[in-house]
């Protein structure tokens, strides 16, 4: 099979599809791999690791969607990209196909076949080329949340786990899956008060089990929420309904009960968002502020640590991307539920109920 690298045009999105060591697997199996020029440049691979791996370089985005029979990219595409992809292509990639019915529309209409990488799901439920990005953005949200609390960035000019004689911050954390879990580990290590809520009691049993005791959990209502944004400090938001949009978990009307400086990190922003204020943000231009509320709400924060991003993504990609080339989409889904579900538009066709469901739309 050709496969196609093209670089990330999204707005400060430094990762790639590929490393050199996944070319490598694949061109030993006799496949061929088009890797854009400088690809990898801002996540620490050189055009000559991937030439050395077996790689063809190519100029231009054109000839990579020209050339492949699958392209394999980390966010997903964006307009320019829209007329480059072709009938019965394969786009591997991260689609969220929930929080827009402009991208939607867009790969009905270009009829090629659209596996997303977050509803990829195992046996158990878990996600498991969602894990790792969820990951970065769990520890991601505190330490940018910590940053956004400085008081000349308009936060509350609060230490996030303070001094000898002075308390530390309060952070409250929305969801208990590997965003929430990840959080809530960056933040106790920074020695803030953490308290954890979902509506999950296996999740917040795991919770008490592995956190230290600066970590309560909490059953997740709309009544502790509103309890608890009174007096906290950062709230992340990662709540996760699979491939659908997320819940509006923090309302607009919630907003004038916190105080000024209060800063809201939305990790679901891919999916919607579970604040109702939520808007995407790029890192070049991360926060707004609502009601004297900083929000950051940045729509692909694990570009912004793209050499650990796109190492831990290839890690659970390349296995799937294997399968795709040695067996084609077809059998390779056929033969592996995992992937399978991770179809989701497929020749003009809605095959992921929460897809129509977020719209509207008819399902094959």
């Amino acid at each position: 099979m050709k496969i196609g690298v093209p670089i990330e045009i999204k707005n400060n999105e430094n990762r790639v599809g590929m490393t050199p060591s996944g070319v490598f697997e694949l061109t030993k199996r006799n496949h061929s791999v088009y890797i854009q020029k400088n690809a990898g440049f801002n996540s620490g691979f050189l055009d000559e690791d991937y030439i050395g791996a077996g790689a063809t370089i190519l100029d231009t985005i054109e000839e990579v969607y020209g050339i492949a029979e699958m392209i394999v990219k980390v966010k997903e595409p964006i307009e320019p990209e829209y007329k480059l992809i072709k009938e019965d292509q394969i786009v591997f990639t991260y689609f969220h196909f929930a929080s827009s019915e402009v991208l939607t529309n867009a790969m009905i209409d270009s009829k090629a076949i659209c596996i997303a990488y977050e509803t990829v799901e195992d046996a158990d439920g878990s996600l498991p080329l969602l894990i790792p990005m969820s990951e970065v953005a769990g520890r991601m949200s505190v330490q940018q949340g910590a940053k956004y609390l400085e008081k000349p960035i308009m936060g509350r000019g609060i230490l996030l786990g303070g001094i000898p004689g002075v308390p530390p911050a309060k952070v409250l954390v929305l969801g208990a899956g590997v965003v929430g879990l990840q959080a809530a580990r960056m933040a106790s290590g920074l020695g803030a008060s953490v308290h954890v809520l979902d509506i999950n009691m296996k999740a917040l049993r795991h919770v008490s089990d592995v956190m230290p005791n600066n970590v309560i959990s909490e059953f997740s209502s709309e009544y502790n929420i509103r309890k608890h944004i009174v007096d906290s400090d950062l709230i992340i938001g990662g709540v996760l309904i699979k491939g659908a949009k997320a819940p509006k978990l923090i309302t607009r009307d919630m907003l004038k009960e916190m105080r000024p400086g209060t800063v809201m990190v939305d990790v679901a922003v891919d999916q919607g968002g579970c604040f109702e204020t939520t808007k995407p943000t790029t890192h070049q231009d991360p926060t707004y502020i609502i009601d004297e509320v900083v929000h950051y709400s940045v729509a692909n924060m694990p570009g912004a640590v793209p050499y650990t991003s796109t190492m831990g993504l290839t890690n659970v990609t390349l296995p799937y991307v294997v399968k795709l080339a040695n067996d084609g989409w077809k059998k390779a889904c056929d033969n592996n539920t995992a992937l399978a579900k991770g179809l989701n538009i497929v020749k003009g066709e809605i095959v992921y109920k929460e897809i129509a469901e977020a719209f509207d739309l008819e399902m094959a």
